[in-house]
C-alpha cells in the first residue's frame, strides 16, 4: 500500500475539487465496512473501462478480497483491503482519498514517484541551457538554446500551463537552430486537445493516431462507438530534427503528446517509458464513510488496435537517470540526447 502525506497532493486536490463535478454514492446506504466495500466494488464493475485490455479478472479480485472484510473491519483495515485490490489495476487515474486523515492511493505510482528523483529542472537551465524564456513563471513551458550547441531546448512540464498556441511562436523562434530537444519529463497531463495543438507544430501532415471510446454499459465490454483522433499541420512547423525526451512521470495528456508526435519521422523519442495512464477519469465519487474515488473511464487505442495502458510509449532510444547522477549534476538522458544528435546528425 502505498501512502502520500497530505501536504505533498494539497495542490493536486484543490485542482480537483474546483475542476471535477461531485458525485456521492450510497447517501441512503449504511456506513459499514461490508457495504462500503461493495459499493466500492460493484461501482468499478459496471463502470470501469479497462478491465479486458488490461485483462484483470474483477470477480476474481472480488472473490480474493471480500472474505476480508467484515462486521468488525477497521477502517485501516478497510483501506488497505481495498487499495490492494486496485492495485492490480496498476493505472494512475485511479485513486483513494481520505480527506479527514489525510491518506492518498494512487494505483501504480512507485515508479512514477521515482521518477521525480530523477528529474532536476533547475539543473537543466543552470548547467545545460541559455537564453531562457518562461512562459509561466514557473518555467513549466519555457524554451531556450543548449549553451554552445545550434540545437534549441523546450520544456513542456503540463499541457495545460498556457496558451497552446504559443507553440507557433516558439518554434518561430528555434527555427534557426538544427535541432530541438522537447523535454517532456515530469510531465503529468492535462488537456489532450493541448497536446495535439502543440504537436501540429512538428507535424509533416495528416495521420491516425489512436481511437477513444467510453464505456456506455454494465458489460465490461460495452462501449461507444470508437472516436478517431489525427495529427494536423499547425501555422508554424518545425521538421529538423526532433529528440523527444520522456520518463516514467511522463503521464495522461503527456503521453498522448507522445501518440500525436509518433507517425513523424523527424521526431526521435529518448527515455524511458511513459507511464501508461491514457484514459480519462469519471468525476468525482464518494462512498457512504466519505471517501472520495476515481477510475479510468475510456479506452484509447492505437490504429492496430493495441492498448498501451500500463505499457506506455516506449521509447526509440532507452536512456534513464538515477537519482544519483541527478545528485552530482548531471543529466545523462539530456546529454545522451546531445551525442545522439552529434553522431547521427553531425549537429554540433
Amino acid at each position: 500500500m502505498k501512502n502520500t502525506s497530505f501536504l505533498f497532493i494539497n495542490i493536486f486536490i484543490a485542482l480537483l475539487l474546483t475542476a471535477c463535478e461531485k458525485t456521492i454514492l450510497g447517501t441512503d446506504l449504511n456506513n459499514d465496512p461490508e457495504t462500503n466495500f461493495e459499493v466500492f466494488w460493484q461501482d468499478f464493475d459496471q463502470h470501469y473501462a479497462l478491465f479486458g485490455v488490461k485483462q484483470i479478472d474483477w470477480v476474481n479480485l472480488y472473490d480474493q478480497y471480500r472474505p476480508q472484510v467484515t462486521a468488525t473491519t477497521t477502517d485501516k483495515e478497510l483501506w488497505s483491503i481495498m487499495t490492494q485490490m486496485i492495485e492490480h489495476l496498476n493505472d494512475g487515474h485511479t485513486f483513494l482519498l481520505d480527506i479527514p486523515n489525510q491518506v492518498y492511493y494512487e494505483s501504480g505510482d512507485s515508479l512514477n514517484k521515482l521518477a521525480i528523483e530523477e528529474f532536476d529542472l533547475n539543473l537543466i537551465y543552470n548547467k545545460y541551457v541559455t537564453e531562457i524564456e518562461d512562459l509561466t513563471g514557473d518555467k513549466e513551458f519555457s524554451y531556450g538554446s543548449v549553451k554552445d550547441k545550434d540545437i534549441g531546448y523546450i520544456y513542456l512540464g503540463g499541457m495545460h500551463s498556457t496558451d497552446p498556441s504559443q507553440i507557433d511562436r516558439i518554434v518561430k523562434d528555434l527555427n534557426k537552430y538544427q535541432a530541438i530537444v522537447f523535454d517532456i519529463r515530469n510531465n503529468g497531463g492535462g488537456s489532450d486537445a493541448f497536446s495535439a495543438r502543440i504537436a501540429s507544430a512538428f507535424s509533416d501532415g495528416e495521420h491516425f493516431v489512436y481511437t477513444v471510446q467510453n464505456r456506455n454499459g454494465p458489460g465490461h465490454n460495452d462501449f461507444e462507438a470508437p472516436r478517431k483522433y489525427y495529427t494536423s499541420v499547425g501555422e508554424q512547423v518545425f521538421l529538423k530534427p526532433v529528440i523527444l525526451l520522456t520518463d516514467r512521470y511522463t503521464a495522461s495528456a503527456g503521453e498522448i503528446f507522445g501518440l500525436y508526435m509518433n507517425p513523424f519521422e523527424h521526431v526521435i523519442k529518448m527515455g524511458d517509458n511513459t507511464a501508461g495512464d491514457f484514459s480519462d477519469g469519471s468525476i468525482r465519487r464518494f462512498l457512504p464513510n466519505g471517501w472520495e474515488y476515481r477510475y479510468s473511464i475510456q479506452k484509447f487505442l492505437l490504429p492496430d488496435g493495441r492498448s498501451l495502458e500500463g505499457i506506455g510509449n516506449t521509447p526509440d532510444i532507452y536512456s534513464k537517470n538515477t537519482k544519483a547522477d541527478i545528485e552530482a549534476g548531471n543529466d545523462k538522458v539530456l546529454e545522451d540526447a546531445l551525442k545522439y544528435l552529434h553522431t547521427e546528425f553531425n549537429i554540433q
